[in-house]
């Protein structure tokens, strides 16, 4: 019987164009769907929060854009209205010239309110192939995000598109 259903379910899926493992997939990761479906959209950047050499939070002049989709991948893109002259410093890790531009995939553990961004393509060569943790709270029609890394101390805030 299981057999006859799964073969139903198989049929079903390739009359729609979806994967059999596809729909599998989803169902075990039930848990977290209502969590990610909160996430899905294009959000616009409302502030950025970072802290300064000085030891104080500074906001900054930026502007940028976030997209997550349903099936799992993200696009980020921020750009700094008034960058500072290029340091070395750790802040310029993700950014190059005061732009940031990344894509990839990412996956949500909405028990722990945390998802983490799989980098496939950066202007930061040196971020692809990285697993970037990130934690997230929805407070209003905003959506905070923040790293999860110890020596990271920086803070966004988006806001749906």
């Amino acid at each position: 019987m299981k057999m006859k259903r799964m073969l139903a379910l198989s049929a079903l899926c390739l009359l729609i164009g979806m994967s059999p493992m596809t729909v599998a997939g989803r169902q075990s990761l039930s848990k977290n769907a209502g969590v990610q479906d909160q996430l899905v959209g294009a959000w616009r950047l409302a502030w950025i929060e970072t802290e300064g050499a000085d030891g104080k939070v500074h906001r900054l002049d930026s502007s940028g854009l976030l997209v997550f989709t349903r099936d799992g991948h993200m696009s980020v893109q921020v750009m700094e209205r008034n960058p500072p002259a290029q340091s070395a410093d750790a802040s310029e890790k993700y950014a190059q010239g005061g732009y940031e531009a990344s894509f990839g995939t990412y996956q949500v553990d909405g028990s722990a309110h945390t998802f983490t961004f799989h980098v496939e393509g950066a202007l930061v060569r040196t971020l692809i192939g990285k697993d970037l943790p990130r934690a997230f709270e929805f407070s209003g029609r905003q959506l905070l995000v923040a790293s999860t890394r110890p020596e990271e101390h920086w803070r966004v805030a988006w806001e749906r598109h």
